[in-house]
């Protein structure tokens, strides 16, 4: 039998390969054992599940759902492609036990998976994930033993609409539209199809939508908004001269943002974006929550501000914990995902993509002017990130130099400090550091930068990009 390995939110695999329906049937067995451990005594449970634009996620969710109905859990099934924070939404709704969302995410079209949300609307937590884990263990050595109920409904129910009106709640549109700027959306052909174009389009401001049919190649790019996959939509920008462009990942999640000149702004700056207009224009108090691998910038802020500062390890999972137990402002992860309060524990890249918009009305100035001010007020703050496939044993003696200090400078700055939160973070006084970090289940190794400028980040990711190469090499002599 395939094995099945759980990571952040759920399972991923290869459409073909491990992805399949037989293994879509057995991991949506485990979630519905789980939900009738955590719920028992309750009559009848419910999940909400909802779908991508992924080849075989329409087959899956419909699998899925009728797994949970066999199972005595009554079933609200998501009549299109969906975004997560919309499936996410009417989980805390509908009050149901949690959701399935089939989904690979950013990966590219060959992928897909199932994420699970719990019950608040968020990334299950590593606790939940390993009893859903177990219940699929015991489940394979003993099928017969799943627990039955009567049979439960399932529902098709639109779970867009109610989400678009409670983004409604959160923005002002009317304050969008009357800063009277134009905007490039890119859904980069996933779940948010027609989102902010529809919400757009019903306030009467200015858009283009690319890459908005359905295609579930995505042909031409990854479906995550990111260098390099966000060149047409710089094209669309600065051919068109609308202020900006926004994209969101093959789930919507996750977002980045292109300038009116075509300078891609990433999710550091977003960040720091949204927490000045939070915390600085609007006076909103509140905790700041950032993962190990996001700008330096958002220290400064939260400083400045006065705001308790949480640095957690890398996965929203971590942010998410923190956003449900304590009096979170804004939380935020280096790979496009951002939470604010009063919303959701969750990423929304839709939501965010209107943020930015809000904030560009209310102030009447172009993303690059916000990072600009930035700038000028916190000094510059430029990141890159690498990722390369290097053999375990050669990773495992890279992070063994790190770690006893025999890396004593990159790129012409000395190494002051190193932090192990997660993976080796070298410092270099408070303007620049180097993160290296091992995947937890692939020979990947991440190397994260920020520094002043460009090619320092650059110049830094070189120098251990060659080092780790170096450790990959096999050894000769005696």
């Amino acid at each position: 039998m395939d094995r099945i390995t759980f990571g952040t939110d759920g399972w991923r695999a290869v459409i073909g390969e491990d992805f399949t329906l037989g293994n879509v049937r057995r991991v949506a067995r485990a979630i519905a054992g789980y939900v009738l451990e955590a719920h028992t005594g309750e009559r009848a449970p419910a999940l909400v599940v909802g779908y991508d634009t992924r080849f075989l996620s329409p087959e899956s969710a419909q699998a899925a759902a009728e797994v949970a109905a066999e199972a005595g859990i009554r079933v609200w099934l998501a009549d299109r492609p969906t975004p997560t924070p919309a499936v996410s939404f009417a989980v805390v709704s509908r009050q149901a036990a949690g959701a399935i969302m089939v989904t690979a995410s950013h990966n590219p079209y060959r992928w897909n998976g199932l994420k699970f949300k719990a019950a608040y609307g968020g990334s299950a937590d590593p606790a939940i994930m390993r009893r859903i884990a177990t219940q699929l263990a015991r489940l394979d050595r003993h099928p017969e033993r799943r627990r039955r109920r009567a049979q439960a409904s399932i529902t098709t129910v639109d779970l867009v609409t109610p989400y678009l009106e409670r983004l409604k709640e959160l923005v002002h549109l009317d304050r969008i539209r009357a800063g009277g700027q134009r905007f490039v959306i890119d859904p980069m052909y996933g779940a948010a199809r027609g989102c902010l174009a529809r919400l757009f389009g019903e306030a009467g401001i200015v858009f283009r939508e690319i890459h908005s049919e359905h295609n579930p190649l995505f042909p031409g790019l990854n479906p995550e908004p990111i260098e390099p996959h966000v060149a047409d939509l710089r094209r669309a920008v600065r051919e068109s001269g609308y202020d900006a462009g926004f994209a969101t990942d093959g789930d919507a999640d996750r977002v980045g943002a292109i300038d009116r000149d075509g300078t891609f702004i990433d999710s550091h700056k977003i960040f720091a974006i949204l927490l000045r207009h939070l915390a600085g224009d609007l006076g909103l108090r509140g905790e700041v929550v950032k993962t190990f691998s996001t700008t330096r910038l958002v220290d400064k802020l939260a400083t400045r501000y006065g705001l308790p500062l949480h640095v957690t390890p890398i996965g929203f999972k971590y942010v998410c914990e923190l956003m449900r137990t304590r009096d979170v402002l804004i939380g935020g992860e280096e790979s496009g995902g951002i939470g604010v309060r009063g919303h959701l524990p969750e990423r929304d890249g839709i939501l965010n993509a209107l943020l930015l918009a809000e904030v560009m009305a209310d102030k009447g100035k172009t993303l690059g002017e916000l990072v600009a001010e930035l700038h000028r007020e916190f000094g510059t703050h430029a990141y890159d990130r690498v990722d390369l496939e290097i053999d375990r044993p050669a990773i495992e003696r890279l992070q063994r130099m790190i770690r006893a200090r025999k890396v004593k400078s990159v790129a012409g700055r000395r190494v002051q400090s190193i932090e192990d939160l997660d993976g080796y973070k070298m410092l270099f006084g408070d303007s620049a550091w180097l993160l290296v970090r091992a995947s937890g289940t692939e020979d990947l190794l991440r190397l994260y930068a920020e520094a002043p400028t460009l090619r320092e980040v650059r110049a830094m990711l070189d120098e251990l990009t060659d080092l780790a190469r170096r450790c990959a090499r096999p050894r000769t002599g005696h």
